[in-house]
């Protein structure tokens, strides 16, 4: 039978412009201008692969709707979300560290936002079993004051918040995979016993000298923030086993009303902002992972929410395998580049892979222990 999996996603996704950058730096001499790094294609692909495969069709299509001014500014200031505004309303602009506004941006950017709250309303509620938003702009770097990293406004942070606020939701758990620190959402909740967050990134990537193993929480939050910075050429084997190590007996021992995930595919090994090996059928085993953890611990309550991911060619191939496996389907559809990704060298667990995740291990015994 499967799952009913919802799915989110808006063609005005698409229309956020990131402007006429080369890669993620601004234009000007010596630097052409070219294309943005985060433009709309990898997300509009991984759409299209959908509709082209008919595997859209297993998918139950959740509207997204505007996330509220409230909703926005439970987490961010009145100061930045002022400032957003008019830049999307003038001439667009820069929203901070490497984070352009578009004209009209403001109001897409609302849009992901909201669609993050309308999955999470919707699996709430048991309307579905678990969701899959196809946000764009992407939210997990984006801090209170200032957009960071492509990131406008915290989606998933505004959502949980959402959740707390007005749908009687206590602890939530954040595993983020992409392959930058999920800085703003840790900075969100740092404080905060109430939210577990766990990201698994390339080793002092982006931001700079973010998601130490040392980085842990502070005061009542102490503990409740878990960084597994893994070393770049970090293939399947050392995923999975950070996952079985950590990941999954951290959420065991903090037992979560809801689990989020901050789903970017830039460490798999085709991404152009990223030196991991990940693939298609690594994604998919990581979501089997935590989908069995979010059936043991509460009610399979879990929401997906996409983040980075630069290859137009292979994060369509990457989410739809993700997709299947959360709605427990097949599309029928083989990922053609998996075989070269599987035989690069070095996918097995390391052995300074494996010291690391040992380190991070020690941390998480006071999660055991709730």
């Amino acid at each position: 039978m499967g799952n009913k999996t919802g799915f989110v996603y808006h063609e005005l996704y698409a229309w956020h412009d990131s402007g006429n950058w080369a890669g993620f730096l601004p234009p000007g001499f010596p630097v052409q201008p070219g294309m943005h790094v985060e433009h709309p294609e990898t997300k509009r692909r991984f759409k299209n692969l959908l509709d082209a495969s008919g595997f859209i069709d297993e998918l139950h299509f959740i509207k997204p709707i505007s996330a509220s001014d409230e909703d926005i500014l439970r987490f961010h200031t009145e100061d930045y979300f002022r400032s957003v505004k008019q830049m999307s309303e003038e001439a667009g602009g820069d929203a901070g560290e490497l984070t352009q506004v578009g004209l009209g941006s403001f109001e897409i950017a609302k849009l992901s936002a909201g669609g993050v709250i309308e999955a999470t309303k919707a699996v709430l509620s048991g309307d579905i079993d678990n969701a899959y938003v196809l946000a764009r702009p992407p939210g997990h770097h984006a801090d209170a004051d200032m957009g960071r990293g492509f990131c406008i406004f915290g989606n998933i942070v505004i959502a949980i918040k959402h959740a707390q606020a007005q749908l009687g939701v206590g602890r939530v758990a954040v595993v983020d995979w992409d392959v930058h620190h999920g800085n703003g959402t840790e900075t969100a909740f740092y404080d905060d016993p109430n939210v577990l967050t766990i990201s698994l990134h390339q080793d002092n990537w982006y931001p700079p000298e973010r998601g130490l193993v040392s980085d842990i929480g502070t005061g009542d939050g102490e503990g409740f923030a878990v960084n597994v910075p893994l070393p770049p050429g970090t293939g399947m084997g050392a995923y999975e086993s950070a996952f079985d190590r950590i990941v999954i007996p951290a959420l065991e021992g903090f037992k979560p009303e809801m689990i989020f995930v901050a789903s970017g595919f830039d460490g798999s090994a085709f991404d152009p902002l990223g030196r991991m090996m990940m693939h298609s059928k690594g994604y998919a085993g990581l979501t089997q992972k935590l989908m069995a953890a979010a059936d043991s611990l509460c009610n399979g309550r879990l929401v997906m929410a996409h983040e980075g991911g630069y290859s137009p060619s292979y994060v369509p191939f990457c989410g739809l395998a993700v997709l299947e496996a959360l709605a427990g389907k097949t599309s029928g559809v083989e990922d053609p580049f998996l075989a070269f990704a599987e035989g690069m060298a070095g996918q097995g667990l390391q052995p300074h892979q494996q010291e690391l995740i040992a380190t991070v291990e020690k941390q998480i015994s006071r999660l055991k222990d709730l």
